[in-house]
């Protein structure tokens, strides 16, 4: 089926977070790729996904959605930053998603019905971004989430921790990496009510991001912490090549 048939169908306008893997895409350790992703328009049998990584028609995809659970299928069309996914389940299946589908709905109706996971971060409502590296290169990028430190992305790079980047204008260094991404933090705090339009994937290269990037790459990377030693023991400087002596303290 096309997204432009599906769009005509009965469906329901919802926002579900999730991850996804597609067949045949592996990382440096052989094992399946996962990749962030959010529902933007759902019904029992099929659903349009925003994703990082489209894929192309006729590829498998095992996924999972906070409120559906595990949902497998294949890609039937593909649009700008997305697809669209036949769900292949049970009968059964289909019907207990028919349920959620009819109960979201009521709940998105309802303006006194709050989610509280809503309020621990902010997730945006165009889901596109860009990362810029220092060398110059771009890649686009799915945001899973943001605030006014920080952003988690999803995308076809995974990069080393310390790695100084820009996050559309927003620019950083990625601090950890999760099973579907990395997290970026900022340089500074941004402010929250321009924060969603600068994440926004630029319709331009960004120069001014571009350059603060660079300029962070030239900076001192960011060091490890030393480990943490037991009460009672101090680290003491030694040559370089044996990276210091651990020694007990007298009682």
């Amino acid at each position: 089926m096309s997204v432009q048939t599906f769009l005509r169908q009965r469906a329901v306008a919802i926002s579900v977070g999730g991850n996804y893997s597609l067949a045949n895409w592996y990382d440096q350790t052989g094992k399946l790729r996962n990749f962030a992703c959010r529902t933007s328009r759902v019904s029992p049998f099929r659903m349009i996904v925003d994703v990082p990584v489209v894929g192309r028609i006729g590829d498998k995809v095992s996924s999972y959605f906070s409120d559906f659970g595990k949902l497998d299928g294949h890609i039937s069309d593909t649009v700008a930053g997305g697809f669209l996914l036949e769900l292949a389940v049970t009968r059964e299946m289909r019907e207990r998603l028919s349920n959620q589908l009819a109960w979201l709905e009521k709940r998105l109706s309802d303006p006194a019905v709050l989610d509280a996971r809503q309020n621990a971060r902010i997730v945006p409502a165009c889901p596109h971004s860009t990362l810029i590296f220092g060398d110059g290169s771009v890649h686009a990028c799915f945001v899973i989430d943001m605030s006014i430190s920080g952003v988690a992305v999803s995308a076809d790079v995974q990069p080393e921790i310390g790695t100084p980047l820009a996050v559309g204008g927003c620019v950083g260094r990625v601090v950890r990496h999760r099973p579907d991404g990395f997290a970026v933090k900022f340089t500074e705090l941004q402010s929250r009510a321009e924060l969603e339009w600068r994440i926004a994937r630029p319709p331009q290269r960004n120069s001014t991001a571009e350059a603060r990037v660079e300029q962070l790459a030239a900076e001192a990377p960011l060091q490890p912490a030393a480990p943490s030693l037991p009460p009672g023991f101090v680290r003491v400087d030694a040559p370089e090549q044996h990276g210091g002596d651990v020694i007990e303290l007298d009682a």
